[in-house]
């Protein structure tokens, strides 16, 4: 595979997009200043107007909208809010069935939003499946129909002959088809989407403006940026894996960089050599994992495996290493596609917490609430966690405030210099694991016991 001319930019974001805001000069006033351009912002800016028009709702970006883990996604869209049911079920097992209703109905209420507006978002609800690529996958998956079906699921185990029917690799060994649980977008396509109707419902934006911090003023909240400043009766923090303004949420966010390729598109003998007739999305079943899809216009985004923490949060968006793997396992997995191009190449940050679920709280009295940690499974996720925070900011209590979830921080992870090393001895502990048929050793075993993720 060729990966020498790949752009280092952004698959989703390299085409004309919206023209940008003005950052802020000067000082202004808001009754709901919001913290961040992404997902969790849009929606909550959104909604917000939607529950009170005469609210001033302002958002701000440090960069652009969608810069960061909304617009660096491979487009996946889940109805899962506990990061898969078989996660939700070991956290949560009393809580699990008003958690899958939760989810499912967010997930229906994006789809109504994306049509009712008129959102060319590319939004397909075809489900997804995982594929077995080790023999004990296959009995993991097996697991896993008997526990999808348990809770009212669509859910199909495919043998390997049936799984490469579907899908031509020689890779699979078995794969569980899900179907009715969430599917593919095109991401920004659906942020700009929610940008638009931000800005027609009364939100003032702005972009390329850094938050400085958080200070009590009185009966507002005083955020101050390079060329001014907010005064804000009430803040929703959604940051993403960014340093948040309140610093104390630092300690329950792991940024963690996710790498991705894209394919130029596949000619007809190339797109029919590969089967899959559905289109679905597709990841693969190992603790380090791959995930996979087609788009709109035919191409092939290839990502996932090598999630990457560095020393105190540092990194970039491009690393060869994990781009030369990805094109490696790409190969592996499709050998048919042996001469495609990669025409984009990027990674991007993900704010895993130790829960591998997100967290919620208040701070400053309730005038400052948070939304935080989707840990990849953010774009659907989001439009809970916004509703979330602009529950707790007005106090009001739901079924989404009631959630041990929402009431419960994770356990925060340590600080540097030892957060590097205890992370990166967990990164190859799951590594071992999947190569010694998926037996967790000694030290996930522990973590295990004490509620902390990386059993998902």
């Amino acid at each position: 595979m060729v990966i020498t001319d790949a752009l280092p930019r952004v698959f989703w974001t390299d085409r004309p997009g919206p023209a940008a805001y003005p950052p802020l000069t000067g000082t202004t006033t808001a009754d709901l200043l919001i913290v961040g351009g992404g997902f969790t912002g849009l929606w909550a800016a959104v909604l917000a107007k939607q529950e009170n028009p005469a609210c001033d709702v302002v958002l701000v970006e440090a960069e652009r909208i969608a810069f960061g883990a909304t617009g660096r996604n491979g487009g996946f869209i889940a109805d899962s809010i506990t990061h898969g049911l078989t996660h939700g079920a070991h956290r949560w097992p009393g809580e699990i069935d008003l958690l899958l209703a939760i989810g499912r109905e967010n997930l229906a209420a994006i789809a109504d939003f994306v049509a009712d507006h008129d959102i060319d978002a590319d939004l397909r609800l075809i489900g997804k499946t995982t594929v077995a690529v080790a023999p004990h996958h296959v009995t993991e998956l097996r697991a896993a129909e008997k526990r999808h079906r348990d809770h009212g699921e669509d859910a199909t185990f495919l043998d390997a002959g049936d799984m490469r029917a579907d899908v031509h690799s020689p890779t699979y060994l078995g794969g569980l088809r899900l179907r009715g649980t969430g599917g593919l977008v095109d991401p920004v396509k659906l942020a700009w989407g929610l940008r638009r109707v931000a800005e027609d419902l009364g939100v003032r934006i702005y972009e390329h403006t850094p938050v400085t911090g958080l200070e009590r003023s009185g009966s507002s909240v005083r955020v101050p940026t390079p060329q001014g400043a907010f005064d804000a009766r009430q803040v929703l923090i959604a940051t993403n894996a960014f340093p948040s303004p309140l610093r104390r949420l630092r300690n329950y966010v792991l940024p963690v960089w996710d790498y991705v390729l894209v394919t130029e598109p596949l000619d007809a003998d190339r797109r029919a050599s590969l089967g899959w007739a559905e289109a679905q999305g597709i990841t693969d079943a190992g603790n380090q994992f791959h995930y996979y899809r087609l788009t709109a216009d035919g191409r092939l985004l290839f990502g996932g495996y090598d999630a990457v923490y560095n020393f105190a949060g540092g990194g970039t968006d491009q690393r060869p290493a994990s781009h030369a793997l990805l094109a490696r396992h790409l190969l592996e997995t499709f050998p048919q596609l042996e001469g495609v191009r990669a025409t984009h190449r990027w990674g991007g940050l993900i704010d895993s917490t130790s829960r591998f679920t997100p967290f919620f709280g208040t701070a400053m009295g309730g005038r400052v609430a948070y939304a935080l940690g989707y840990t990849g499974l953010g774009v659907g996720a989001s439009r809970f966690g916004a509703l979330a925070g602009l529950d707790l900011l007005a106090r009001r209590e739901t079924r989404r405030t009631g959630l041990k979830m929402v009431r419960r921080r994770p356990v925060p992870f340590p600080p540097e210099p030892i957060r590097w090393p205890v992370v990166e001895f967990t990164r190859r502990a799951l590594a071992r694991a999947d190569a010694n048929e998926g037996r967790r050793g000694p030290w996930l075993r522990v973590l295990d016991r004490f509620g902390i993720g990386f059993d998902s």
